[in-house]
């Protein structure tokens, strides 16, 4: 946002900008609570999910620093379709709706740059979809492993540079727990990935993309 709109504006998203600082597992806003405003990442990693039935979640994005948050509840009936969770400790930057706007309407960079995000976010969710009804669970998880390297990197280690719980890693890859522990077994024994407590290294990266060409 302070990227992307007029350096005239700056003032007023200085004096409108409230940054709160979060810890990790707090929820920052749920599904189906009324929109406020919209939330940038200042610091950390928030997961960004939806229920998928009873007693399930499907993580739709990771959101790390510099993302928005909270923009899938503009327009209509001002209700957040997702929730958002903080992933680590870290630190919100929040604008009410009002002011978020009314930055729309003076900012034309700022829109055009937001219309351009939309739209690359839905082809992501419309891939993600596609794979849920397609592909093979291993090769989801796979995919999963591989868009967490590409999104987040590697440490000196080389394993990717961001630990989530067996559950996110699930629910990432839209499968079940059960499931995703044992294709994690399955990997391990064929020495494509190695762990130590949360962290995963990929070892054999084109093999993964192999059996992400895998359909059910």
């Amino acid at each position: 946002m302070c990227r992307g709109c007029l350096k005239q504006w700056e003032p007023a998203i200085a004096a409108n900008k409230k940054n709160f600082k979060v810890k990790k597992g707090e929820v920052i806003f749920n599904e189906g609570d009324e929109v406020k405003g919209v939330y940038f990442v200042y610091e950390g990693i928030v997961k960004v999910h939806k229920k998928w039935g009873s007693d399930k979640e499907l993580i739709i994005r990771l959101a790390s620093a510099g993302a928005i948050l909270g923009h899938r509840g503009l327009g209509g009936n001002k209700i957040y379709p997702i929730s958002a969770t903080a992933l680590e400790d870290g630190i919100i930057c929040y604008f009410d709706i009002e002011f978020f706007e009314s930055s729309l309407k003076v900012n034309a960079d700022f829109t055009y740059n937001l219309m351009m995000f939309f739209a690359s976010e839905l082809q992501e969710s419309e891939r993600k979809m596609r794979n849920l009804a397609h592909m093979s669970v291993k090769g989801r998880v796979a995919q999963a492993l591989v868009s967490l390297q590409d999104q987040f990197g590697t440490r000196p280690d080389r394993s990717i540079n961001i630990e989530l719980s067996r559950q996110d890693l699930a629910s990432y890859a839209g499968a079940t727990y059960e499931t995703v522990f044992r294709v994690l077994n399955d990997m391990l024994k064929d020495d494509l990935i190695k762990t130590s407590a949360k962290k995963i290294t990929i070892n054999d990266r084109e093999k993964l993309l192999e059996l992400t060409a895998e359909e059910l």
